[in-house]
Order: C-alpha cells, then sequence, then structure tokens
C-alpha cells in the first residue's frame, strides 16, 4: 500500500481520529436501511464476497466505503474475490462469526458494568453531596474564625 504520510504508525498513534477508531465501539452496515434485516444481511455478505462494503462507526459518526481489493484509475475493481475468500458457510467462517459475536457481547456486558458502575458512583457523589454541610454553613464559619485568632 502507497504511503500517504511519511511515518504512519505515528499519525495512527498519536492523532485524536485514529485513536476514536481504534476503540472498541459498534460498527454498523449502512446499505440498505429500508430494507429487512434478514435482507439486508444477504446484501451485506453478497457485497463482501464482491470486495467491497459500507459501514459505520456508529460512536463517532463515521462512515467508511470499504474496498477489499485494489482499484485502477477509473475505481473499478482489478480483481474480483473468489468465493473461498468471503464464505460465511465454511467451518473458519463460521468460527470466526461465532469469535466476532462472543467479542461483541463482551464489550456489550464490559459497557454494561461500566455504565452501572458510573451510575452508582454518581449516586453516591450525590447523597454525600447532599449529607456534607455547605462550605457557608456556621460551623465551617466557626472554624475559619477560630484559625483566624
Amino acid at each position: 500500500m502507497p504511503r500517504v504520510v511519511p511515518d504512519q504508525k505515528s499519525k495512527y498513534d498519536n492523532e485524536e481520529f485514529f485513536r476514536k477508531l481504534s476503540r472498541e465501539c459498534e460498527i454498523k452496515y449502512t446499505g440498505f436501511r429500508d430494507r429487512p434485516h434478514e435482507e439486508r444481511q444477504a446484501r451485506f455478505q453478497n457485497a463482501c464476497r464482491d470486495g467491497r462494503s459500507e459501514v459505520a462507526f456508529v460512536a463517532t459518526g463515521t462512515n467508511l466505503s470499504l474496498q477489499f481489493f485494489p482499484a485502477n484509475l477509473h475505481g473499478d475493481q482489478r480483481q474480483v474475490p473468489t468465493r473461498e475468500y468471503v464464505d460465511f458457510e465454511r467451518e473458519t467462517g463460521k468460527h470466526e462469526d461465532a469469535l466476532a459475536q462472543a467479542a461483541f457481547e463482551e464489550a456489550r456486558r464490559r459497557t454494561r458494568d461500566f455504565e452501572d458502575r458510573d451510575r452508582s458512583h454518581r449516586e453516591d457523589l450525590e447523597s454525600r453531596r447532599q449529607q456534607d454541610p455547605s462550605p457557608g454553613s456556621n460551623m465551617a464559619n466557626a472554624d475559619v474564625e477560630h484559625k483566624m485568632r
């Protein structure tokens, strides 16, 4: 792949845009949104077999049009992938799909756990804030007056 910038690794590691995209997040197929789920799945698989797909990073709103094989100057693909290249029915494809599903479910579980801990922490802080005397109460002023003497 030709280099667009001299130090691609440094650019990827240090630029905020790439850091956002490298975080684990939900990615959705953006094609044929008006069609039923099963039809969208079939169209996505067919597009992958053809060597292309359109996806979006949900958290950042970044849309990508992916092309799995190099194109010529006119945008036409030079190669067409074989069925074996993207086969969701083969045993290895099923295994990869199962791994991806497990990773997705683990990410969802971790997100729920994080949100639960965060909510609990915020509730705890709020209850402490309500129990503590306010900075302008008599007790706080008495301490300040005592220190001033």
